[in-house]
C-alpha cells in the first residue's frame, strides 16, 4: 500500500523570514509539492508567527483548501482561525514558550481534555477532520478516541533521536502498539516528528499506518536538490 505523504513547508517561510522578504512563497512551494506527489501540505501556525502566518493560511486554503493540514495549539485564537479559513484537517499540537521546535505529544489534563474536546466538537460541525498529535502510548491514544478525535499523529521525536539500534528497535515497538491501538479503536494513524530519507521506512510499514508528515528533511534536501526531487524521492519510498 502507498502511504500518503503530507509535506510541512514551514521552513520554506523561516527562509523568507530569515531576510524579511516577500520569497520563498509557501503557495509556490506547495503547488511544486502537490504536483511531484504530496498528497497534504502541511502548515504550523503559531502563537509568535516564527514562519507560516494567517496570511499564508488564508492564501493557501483559498487555492488548495481541500489539501491543507493545519498544525496549531488548542488556544480559542486558533479555533477562531482555523474556522474562519476551515483547512481540509486540523492537527492540534501542544506549544511552549520558545521552543525550538515540537516537544512532544500533547498532556491531557482534565481543563486540556475538556478544551481540546470542545475545540475538535466545533471544527467537526464545520466539516474539518480533526488530528491530535500525541505520544505513542496507549493511554494517549485511548484519549484522543475519547475526545472525538478523527485522527491521531504518533510523536516520532524519541524514535528520532535514539542513540542505539537497540533503543531504536524499543521505541518502533511502542509506535506499532499504539498504531494498532489507534485502529481498532477507529482512528486514522498519522506519524511524525523528525522523520528523514533514512529512518521513515520502518515506521512507514507499521500496520495501521496511513500517512508519514515530514517537513524538515524534505526542505533540507530541497536546498540542496530541488524541492521537486526532494519530494519525488520521499513519495517513492513510501
Amino acid at each position: 500500500m502507498t502511504l500518503k505523504l503530507g509535506v510541512n513547508i514551514d521552513h520554506v517561510a523561516t527562509l523568507r523570514r530569515a531576510r524579511q522578504a516577500a520569497y520563498p512563497d509557501p503557495l509556490a512551494a506547495a503547488e511544486l509539492c502537490l504536483c511531484t506527489g504530496a498528497d497534504y501540505i502541511v502548515i504550523h501556525v503559531r502563537n509568535d508567527d516564527r514562519h507560516m502566518t494567517e496570511k499564508d493560511l488564508a492564501r493557501l486554503c483559498k487555492v488548495y483548501r481541500k489539501y491543507i493540514h493545519l498544525e496549531c495549539n488548542s488556544s480559542e485564537k486558533m479555533q477562531k482561525m482555523a474556522l474562519k479559513y476551515k483547512p481540509f484537517s486540523v492537527c492540534i499540537v501542544p506549544e511552549l514558550p520558545g521552543e525550538v521546535t515540537t516537544t512532544g505529544g500533547l498532556k491531557f489534563t482534565p481543563k486540556a481534555f475538556d478544551r481540546i474536546r470542545q475545540m475538535t466538537e466545533a471544527l467537526q460541525k464545520k466539516g474539518i477532520l480533526v488530528s491530535l498529535f500525541i505520544n505513542p502510548d496507549a493511554a494517549s491514544v485511548r484519549t484522543a478516541a475519547k475526545c472525538g478525535a478523527d485522527i491521531v499523529e504518533l510523536c516520532t521525536k524519541e524514535y528520532s533521536e535514539a542513540k542505539t539500534q537497540k533503543q531504536q528497535a524499543k521505541l518502533l515497538r511502542e509506535l506499532a502498539l499504539a498504531s494498532l491501538l489507534a485502529k481498532e479503536l477507529g482512528l486514522e494513524v498519522h506519524a511524525g516528528h523528525g522523520l528523514d530519507y533514512d529512518n521513515v521506512l520502518p515506521v512507514a510499514d507499521l500496520c495501521g499506518m496511513s500517512c508519514m508528515n515530514i517537513g524538515f528533511s524534505i526542505i533540507s534536501r530541497a536546498v540542496l536538490a530541488g524541492l521537486p526531487n526532494a519530494v519525488c524521492a520521499m513519495k517513492e519510498l513510501l
